[in-house]
């Protein structure tokens, strides 16, 4: 499977969406037909939002670094348990396709 590949100024336009006209990650990246997680790239690529979450968390009792963390780990699980969905109803399918 090939990924396809987007023109910087296609990229430039759609981080415009979102920084100055105004449209969440989500409702542009819809817009366009491209992942959130795809147009969150390139919006961190360009510094115009900055990752909430480090790979190496520092022990912390700030309540807003904590919060991020929650975040992001509640994100992590909802993601994971969709993705278990997924797997489950495609198993299903397929065995019974094949008896």
């Amino acid at each position: 499977m090939s990924h396809k590949r987007y023109s910087k100024e296609f990229q430039d336009q759609a981080c415009t969406l979102v920084t100055h006209q105004g449209y969440t990650q989500k409702k542009a990246a819809g817009e366009l037909g491209i992942s959130v997680e795809r147009l969150q790239y390139w919006l961190r690529k360009r510094g115009l939002i900055k990752p909430i979450v480090q790979e190496d968390w520092p022990e912390t009792d700030d309540p807003k670094l904590l919060k991020a963390r929650i975040r992001e780990l509640e994100k992590r699980l909802q993601r994971s348990e969709t993705e278990k969905e997924i797997l489950k109803k495609a198993t299903a399918y397929f065995a019974s396709q094949n008896p």
